[in-house]
C-alpha cells in the first residue's frame, strides 16, 4: 500500500491555546474518513526526512466537516512540540483508518453512564456527547473532568452550550458535569483525585447515583495509572471489563 493510500494530506484550520501547555486544533477533513465518536486517529508531523506519527483522540462530532484535537504540549517530545509550532495552514498527515474500543456500542443496558476523565482524556468524551445515541440510550450521563489545575478545565462552554443546542436541549437533563480539581481549591469543584472519589463514595454522594453492575455503564480515558488503579477498583466492586461479543460495565482507553 502506498503512502497516498495509508494516509491524506490536512490543513490546519484554527489553533486555540487554552494554557501554556495546552491546545486545541481543527483540520480540515478527507469526505472519505469515517470513525464512531470515542475513537482515536493517528496524526503524522514531517520531521527531518521522516514523519513522527501519534495517536490522538477526536473531539469533533464524526457528521462535523472537520476534525479537532486536544493537546498537551511534552517538554522536548518529538511530537508535540512540533505539533505545538504548527499554525493555521499548515499541513498535517491524518491516518485514514481508524481506531480504538472506547465507544458506547461496547455496552449492552444500563441506565447511568460515567465518563470518567483526567486531563485530555476529556477529548473522546466530548464526541461521545456530541452524539444523538447516548442521550437517547441513558437515563443519566456523568462527565468527571479530574485536572490539576482550575485553567485546566477546558471546554466547559462546549459542556454548558448542550442545554441550549437545538439537538440536545430536550435531553440536556440528563448531563452532570463533575469538574475535580487536586492542586488548588476550586468554587463547586471536587478535590481529590477520581480514584479516591471511587473509593470513599464521595463522587457517587455528589452526584447523588450508585456505581454498581446493573445500572452503571463506565468509560475510562486518561493518565494511564489512573485508568489502571480505576479500572481495579471498580472490577474489585463486581464490574466487568466489556469485550467483544461480551458487554460488561467497563471500557478504557490510555491517552497520554
Amino acid at each position: 500500500m502506498s503512502a497516498a493510500e495509508k494516509y491524506t494530506t490536512e490543513r490546519i484550520i484554527d489553533v486555540q491555546r487554552w494554557a501554556p501547555n495546552l491546545f486545541s486544533f481543527r483540520t480540515t477533513r478527507y469526505n472519505g474518513y469515517r470513525f464512531v465518536p470515542g475513537q482515536f486517529a493517528r496524526l503524522g508531523v514531517r520531521k527531518g526526512d521522516g514523519v513522527v506519527w501519534r495517536a490522538y483522540s477526536i473531539v469533533s462530532a464524526h457528521y462535523d466537516e472537520h476534525l479537532e484535537f486536544f493537546s498537551i504540549v511534552v517538554p522536548d517530545g518529538k511530537f508535540t512540540s512540533e505539533l505545538s509550532r504548527l499554525a493555521a495552514n499548515e499541513e498535517l498527515l491524518v491516518d485514514k483508518k481508524n481506531y480504538g474500543y472506547l465507544t458506547i456500542d461496547r455496552f449492552a443496558g444500563g441506565r447511568d453512564l460515567w465518563l470518567l476523565s483526567t486531563g485530555t482524556g476529556l477529548a473522546p468524551f466530548i464526541s461521545i456527547l456530541y452524539d444523538f445515541q447516548p442521550w437517547q440510550q441513558y437515563e443519566n450521563i456523568i462527565l468527571v473532568h479530574s485536572v490539576r489545575h482550575a485553567h485546566e478545565l477546558v471546554y466547559q462552554d462546549v459542556i454548558a452550550s448542550f442545554a441550549n443546542h437545538e439537538l440536545f436541549a430536550e435531553h440536556a437533563h440528563k448531563l452532570q458535569y463533575v469538574p475535580v480539581v487536586t492542586r488548588e481549591p476550586v468554587a463547586g469543584a471536587l478535590d481529590q483525585r477520581i480514584t479516591d472519589l471511587i473509593r470513599n463514595c464521595r463522587l457517587e454522594s455528589h452526584v447523588g447515583l450508585p456505581i454498581d453492575v446493573d445500572r452503571s455503564r463506565i468509560m475510562i480515558c486518561g493518565n494511564p495509572d489512573m485508568v489502571e488503579e480505576t479500572r481495579q477498583i471498580l472490577m474489585d466492586r463486581g464490574l466487568t471489563i466489556s469485550r467483544r461479543g461480551k458487554p460488561g460495565n467497563l471500557a478504557v482507553e490510555n491517552y497520554w
